[in-house]
């Protein structure tokens, strides 16, 4: 009697297990197969390497960024007294390990996280069946099922599945910590934490160990970051030529999701894009409104493109052939003078207070609207640190100084106070040894600088 069909077919072996070798033998080829396949090894096409070419930006050395990422997060751990890092945000385990697994699925299911030992080795805990995935990289040294303790798998016997999921964390801290059982901790919930508490360990602030990490950019994590500029700006300009009246907003913003996608970028963190009215105050996402002649179209690119790099980038473009309105031209100025000047401030060794105090504001009927921050870090996302307002600057807002090999974003966004439109413009700004270099590129628009 025939047997095991799915649905009108039958079931068929494509090859004879006996010839083909063991169940270990097929499982490490299938998974060799997969590491050569992997969206890293193939990289990031014909279209994305031609415009980087074109740019004259050469490929990093990803080997040696991964082993300076890696340098760097021991280093701040030894400097902090930790025997090593857990870590559950999917950027901090890009920055960790240089691989990716459904990046935005796991920012809120954690069901993938890395152990990183301050002298010992790279544990990954990936989802299931998904070894393959961090093979290329070279500096993960093993890798593990994940006991995900989220409700969604666990239900109500979540404190079991807690317990032996810390049993295992444990276990290398013991393994590897050299009698240091204190470890830095990125994203816990209590449960979690309470019982690494019972078994003996005791964590500290994972965040500020990885943002201090990787506060500095090493040469290759630059080229990596311009490259995705280069992605992120060849978005753009398909994006602005796409911009026609009687486009909606929403179908603009897929430019530039479809552009970033097609380079080989991962995702873009916001939907901020408005026009016409929509544009003041600021902070409206994009929507179905169909953008009219004349209208300003301001937007933020927030955008994590090829290797893994945001390209935090802003511009406000005048929909349409015709001319612009004085109120425009104005608004467009104000924003625009108050980036160069900003730019101009930053250089290396200087305070953050003394760089905030000494920053061009908006006029007074703009001031109530302005944006939050006047400068921020980017890296693999917006990092640290963020820099407000003098006005705005607190007891508890942390000072420091400007060093060589960090990067910044300037920000501008003016608006009247009850007014019509605003204006958004954002550069992303390397510091160097003698000052800064402006890594974004993108023209403002010529008429509204007229």
């Amino acid at each position: 009697m025939e047997t095991q069909r799915f649905g009108r077919h039958r079931k068929i072996m494509p090859f004879e297990p006996e010839a083909a070798g063991s169940v270990e033998a097929l499982r490490e080829a299938s998974r060799q197969k997969a590491a050569s396949l992997n969206q890293h090894v193939l990289g990031y096409g014909a279209q994305a390497e031609a415009e980087w070419q074109a740019a004259g930006i050469a490929a990093p050395d990803l080997a040696a960024m991964r082993k300076y990422r890696l340098d760097r997060i021991r280093a701040e751990l030894k400097r902090r007294g930790y025997a090593g890092a857990l870590l559950y945000d999917p950027v901090n385990i890009r920055y960790a390990t240089d691989s990716t697994n459904m990046q935005l699925w796991v920012a809120h299911n954690p069901t993938r996280h890395c152990f990183v030992a301050a002298e010992g080795p790279v544990v990954l805990f990936d989802y299931f069946s998904c070894e393959h995935l961090s093979d290329h990289s070279g500096v993960v040294d093993e890798v593990r099922p994940a006991v995900s303790w989220m409700y969604l798998y666990s239900g109500e016997l979540t404190p079991l599945k807690v317990r032996r999921w810390a049993a295992g964390i444990a276990d290398l801290v013991a393994q590897h910590g050299g009698g240091n059982r204190r470890i830095a901790v990125d994203h816990i919930n209590p449960e979690g934490a309470e019982e690494l508490a019972r078994l003996g360990v005791s964590i500290g602030n994972g965040e500020a160990v990885m943002e201090s990490a990787r506060l500095i950019k090493s040469p290759d994590e630059i080229l990596a970051m311009r490259r995705s500029i280069v992605a992120c700006e060849a978005a753009m300009g398909e994006m602005e030529r796409a911009l026609e009246p009687g486009i909606s907003e929403n179908e603009l913003w897929a430019e530039l999701h479809r552009g970033n996608i097609a380079r080989g970028g991962e995702w873009i963190e916001t939907r901020l894009l408005s026009s016409g009215p929509r544009t003041n105050p600021w902070f409206q996402e994009c929507s179905s409104r169909v953008i009219e002649a004349g209208d300003l179209v301001a937007f933020d690119t927030d955008l994590i493109g090829p290797y893994g790099f945001c390209a935090d980038l802003s511009r406000t473009w005048l929909c349409g052939d015709g001319k612009p309105s004085n109120e425009q031209r104005d608004l467009f100025r104000i924003a625009a003078d108050q980036i160069a000047h900003n730019t101009e401030l930053m250089r290396p060794g200087i305070s953050f207070r003394e760089l905030v105090e000494r920053a061009a504001v908006p006029p007074g009927d703009c001031f109530p609207t302005r944006y939050g921050v006047l400068y921020h870090g980017v890296g693999l996302a917006d990092e640290y640190p963020t820099l407000p307002y003098a006005s705005d600057w607190t007891d508890d807002t942390p000072d420091g100084v400007l060093e060589a090999g960090m990067v910044l974003c300037v920000e501008s966004y003016i608006g009247r106070l009850g007014g019509r439109e605003g204006v958004k413009i954002e550069e992303q700004i390397l510091i160097t040894e003698t000052g800064n270099q402006q890594l974004s590129s993108y023209p403002l628009d010529e008429r509204l600088l007229g």
